[in-house]
């Protein structure tokens, strides 16, 4: 019996399976409808799928490099638990690999990329099944070049920072330790931008109308003429710059350096040029809900 995408498109929207999935059980069930939706539930695949509508914000972030390149992902799981187990541990650096290799668009077409004999879809619902959370694969950034990463505390945070120099700098050890400072310093100091061209008007703007009034605020300048408080204004936007811009930042390891006078430094030792192109910075679960446990309520609950 032959189906048709709209049949997939309805088996899909009973079940709440993948595609995928449901594409197979039509092929397994030669087209029956009903068939194919006891061929999902077999495969348990329903039954992760009803798991799908918990929250998930715990889990981890990660980053690697190999070769040339990068990537940072972020995938999450119901409990911090979870990201200690190395089935869970594994399959996020299994994620990242096919990442790497096959270059996705972005998470749907990450799903839909090949891991092992299937898919990673596949795979994520396996996890699921097995660990018995709902996971998500939340985001990933991929980037080609010379690239350096840090985790920290076994995936709270992670950077991803991109550098554009020779491959004699690049190859160099101090080079790598370079690389890890500036990650690191990512990671510690939660720069929003690169450098100070990169932060856009708007914010700047609102920066500007925000200080202007603290300065209105203030009884002490209430009488200053307007162009001492604009140019009061200019200096506080200086601070800005150096507490939220990688470049202008003070270098965590040593404060008499900004990171552009610290990149500066160790290009001249290395006999090269180096420039920070870009970076990203993952923390696991921020902008997400997070689940809140009553457990005396499920204690009670369990008792009545």
């Amino acid at each position: 019996m032959a189906f048709t995408a709209q049949d997939v498109k309805n088996l899909r929207e009973q079940t709440g399976c993948g595609m995928m999935d449901c594409k197979k059980a039509l092929t397994e069930a030669g087209g029956d409808f009903d068939k194919a939706v006891e061929y999902l539930r077999e495969k348990g695949l329903a039954a992760a799928q009803k798991k799908a509508g918990r929250i998930a914000a715990e889990g981890m972030v990660y980053a690697t490099v190999e070769g040339n390149v990068g990537v940072v992902l972020e995938v999450n799981a119901e409990t911090d638990f979870v990201a200690k187990n190395e089935l869970f541990q594994t399959f996020v650096k299994d994620v990242a690999a096919v990442v790497i290799e096959q270059n996705p668009a972005d998470v749907d077409a990450l799903l839909a990329c090949k891991m092992g004999n299937d898919t990673v879809e596949a795979a994520l619902k396996d996890k699921i099944l097995v660990i018995g959370e709902n996971i998500k694969i939340r985001r990933f950034v991929r980037y080609e070049g010379v690239c350096s990463a840090y985790i920290h505390a076994g995936g709270t945070h992670a950077v991803l920072v991109n550098f554009e120099t020779t491959p004699e700098v690049a190859a160099n050890p101090a080079f790598a330790a370079y690389g890890h400072d500036v990650a690191m310093q990512i990671a510690a100091a939660n720069p929003g931008y690169l450098c100070e061209s990169e932060v856009p008007t708007e914010v700047l703007d609102k920066e500007k109308e925000i200080l202007l009034a603290q300065i209105a605020n203030d009884p002490k300048n209430a009488n200053k003429p307007d162009a001492i408080k604009e140019k009061m204004v200019m200096g506080r936007i200086g601070k800005f710059y150096k507490e939220n811009c990688l470049v202008d930042q003070e270098f965590v390891k040593d404060p008499e350096l900004t990171i552009a006078k610290y990149t500066d430094k160790v290009a001249k030792e290395l006999g090269g040029d180096i420039k920070i192109v870009k970076f990203v910075r993952y923390e696991k679960g921020e902008g997400l809900e997070k689940r809140v446990d009553d457990f005396a309520s499920e204690v009670a609950g369990m008792v009545k």
